[in-house]
C-alpha cells in the first residue's frame, strides 16, 4: 500500500539566499550502484531500488534530489545538534583550509585548532577532565578506550585486567574493537567476534526484562548483572565496565532511574574504570552537555564524536578524566596508538565554531528547560494512538513501540511478530510523507536536531500521528491487524 502524501511536509521552501542546485537522481543512481558500497546495507536489495539522494539541508529539513522535503528526525545520524546550514562552520573550515589545511600531530609537533579545542572540550565537561585524546569517529575513540585501559592497568602492574565488560544490543562502533564491544548479534556473526577479552551482560530494558517489577526495581536489577559478571570474570581481570548514557543505536533505551548509580557503587566496589561512550549523548542531547551529568555518574573515560562537529568535519576522541591520565602521563613511556588524522586541524576549527553556536544559543539549555520538555509532553501523547503501547523522551531523544493489541500494562501488550518487520512498514510510510523516524525492531525512535522549535515539533507530531495511521491502515489491509 503507498503512503497518502501529507502535503505540508512535501512543500520546497527553498532557504532564503540559496539554491538548489539541479541533480539527474537516476544518473547518480546509477553511477551509485556501480561504485559505492554502503555501510550497513543489504547491497542487493539497495541496488534494486536505487538509492535515495539527498541534495541540501537547512535547518531540521531536507531536500532529495526530487525537491522533496524531509524533517530530519534523525539529526542525520545523531549528530546535526546544530543545524542544517550552518554558514560560519563552513567559514571556519575554508579559512583554516586556507591557512594550514592539514599537518599531524606526532613529531612532537601540534597545531592551534586542536590544541584550543582540547581546552574547550576540558573546560565544558565535567571537572575530573582535562585532556583529550583525538580520533576520527566514535569507533576509533572506542578502540582508543581498549588500547588505553589496558595500557593503564599494566603501567600499574596489573596486566591481567584485560577485560571489557559491555551491554548486549550496545552500540560502541563498527572497527574490529568497537563491534566487540558492542553487542549486536547480527554483527558478531560477521568477522568472527567479538575479539578476546570482550563480554557482555543484558541491557536494561525494562519492557525486555522487567515484568513483575517496578521500574526501580528493576535498575537495580539490571545492575546487579555486571557485578554477577564481574564475579564470574573475576574482580582481579577486570580493566572497565562501557555504556551508553542512553542506548541510541539499540532503540532509544531509558535505563530507570535506579540503574547508573547503581553501576558507579559497582564500578567503584571492585576498582575498575567507568567508560560513558557518549558519542549519541553528548553535546546537548539530553539538555546537558554529556549524558553522564545527567545520570550524576563520574566516568573516568568519555567517548565523543558526532555532535562536537554536528556532524559537518569527522571527529572523534576520547575525554580523559585524572585517574587514567595522570598515569599515562607519570609513568612514562610511549602510548604505541594513534591516528594520521589525530587532531586535524580542519575538523578541530569546525567544532570549535560548532561549540561556539551551541553556546551563544543557549541550544544545551534550550533542550534542558524548554523545548526537550516541550517534546516530552506532546510527543508521549502519542500513547493514545491504537498502534503505540509505550511512548517516552529523554531530552532531544524519543522513542515508541508498536503493538498490535494494547494493554493497561506494556508488558501484556500483544507484540507483532519479528518476521512482519513492521517497523519498516512504518518508517516506509515516514519517509513517503516527508519524516524521518527510525525502525529498530518494532520501536520507532527520533532524535532531532537541538534547533528545532516548539512549532516545529508541532510539525514533526503531527506527521509522525499521519504516518501512524497510513500505517494503521496498511496493517489492517494486509491482515496483520
Amino acid at each position: 500500500m503507498q503512503p497518502t502524501p501529507f502535503t505540508p511536509a512535501t512543500i520546497v521552501v527553498p532557504a532564503a539566499g540559496r539554491r538548489q542546485a539541479a541533480v539527474d537522481t537516476r544518473a547518480i543512481q546509477q553511477i551509485d550502484s556501480a561504485h559505492y558500497l554502503h555501510p550497513f546495507t543489504d547491497f542487493k536489495s539497495l541496488n534494486a531500488q536505487g538509492a535515495r539522494v539527498i541534495v541540501k539541508g537547512d535547518g531540521i529539513y531536507i531536500w532529495d534530489s526530487e525537491g522533496k522535503r524531509l524533517i530530519d528526525g534523525m539529526s542525520g545520524l545523531w549528530c546535526v545538534n546544530a543545524g542544517y546550514g550552518r554558514a560560519s562552520i563552513a567559514d571556519a573550515v575554508h579559512a583554516q583550509m586556507q591557512e594550514l589545511p592539514f599537518y599531524n600531530s606526532f613529531f612532537q609537533t601540534t597545531n592551534a585548532p586542536a590544541a584550543q579545542l582540547a581546552a574547550k572540550l576540558a573546560a565544558i565537561s565535567p571537572p575530573q577532565f582535562k585532556h583529550v585524546f583525538f580520533t576520527c569517529s566514535g569507533s576509533e575513540g572506542n578502540d582508543t578506550n581498549v588500547r588505553m585501559v589496558r595500557r593503564y592497568w599494566d603501567l600499574q602492574g596489573c596486566p591481567e585486567r584485560h577485560v571489557i565488560i559491555s551491554r548486549k544490543n550496545a552500540y560502541h562502533g563498527s572497527t574490529m574493537a568497537g563491534a566487540s564491544l558492542s553487542g549486536m548479534s547480527y554483527m558478531h556473526e560477521q568477522g568472527g567476534l567479538p575479539i578476546p577479552g570482550i563480554v557482555h551482560i543484558d541491557q536494561p530494558y525494562y519492557l525486555e526484562n522487567g515484568k513483575g517489577m517496578t521500574p526501580d526495581e528493576f535498575g537495580v536489577k539490571a545492575a546487579s548483572w555486571l557485578e554477577t559478571k564481574i564475579l564470574e570474570v573475576g574482580a582481579d581481570k577486570v580493566a572497565a565496565f562501557i555504556g551508553e548514557p542512553i542506548q541510541g543505536a539499540g532503540g532509544v533505551i531509558i535505563p530507570p532511574a535506579t540503574y547508573w548509580p547503581e553501576i558507579q557503587r559497582i564500578c567503584d566496589k571492585y576498582g575498575i574504570l567507568l567508560i560513558a561512550d557518549e558519542v549519541i549523548c553528548g553535546f546537548g542531547r539530553l539538555g546537558h552537555w554529556f549524558g553522564s551529568e545527567y545520570f550524576g555518574i563520574k566516568p573516568d573515560l568519555m567517548t565523543f564524536a558526532k555532535g562536537v562537529t554536528s556532524g559537518y568535519v569527522p571527529l572523534g576522541g576520547v575525554l580523559v578524566g585524572d585517574k587514567v591520565a595522570d598515569v599515562l602521563i607519570e609513568k612514562g613511556g610511549d602510548f604505541n596508538h594513534g591516528f594520521t588524522y589525530s587532531g586535524h586541524p580542519v575538523a578541530c576549527a569546525a567544532a570549535l565554531e560548532n561549540l561556539r553556536i551551541l553556546e551563544s544559543e543557549k541550544l544545551v539549555d534550550k533542550v534542558r528547560e524548554d523545548t526537550g520538555p516541550y517534546l516530552k509532553q506532546v510527543f508521549e501523547k502519542l500513547i493514545e494512538h491504537p498502534l503505540v503501547g509505550m511512548a517516552e523522551t529523554i531530552g532531544f531523544t524519543a522513542g515508541l513501540v508498536l503493538v498490535k493489541k494494547k494493554a493497561n500494562n506494556v508488558h501484556d501488550c500483544e507484540f507483532f511478530p519479528s518476521e512482519l518487520d513492521v517497523g519498516m512498514v512504518c518508517r516506509g510510510h515516514m519517509f513517503g510523507n516527508g519524516m524521518i523516524m527510525r525502525a529498530v525492531g518494532n520501536r520507532m525512535i527520533i532524535a532531532p536536531p537541538l534547533v528545532m522549535t516548539r512549532a516545529q515539533i508541532d510539525e514533526m507530531v503531527a506527521l509522525i500521528k499521519y504516518c501512524l495511521d497510513a500505517t494503521l491502515k496498511d496493517l489492517q489491509t494486509r491482515g496483520w491487524m
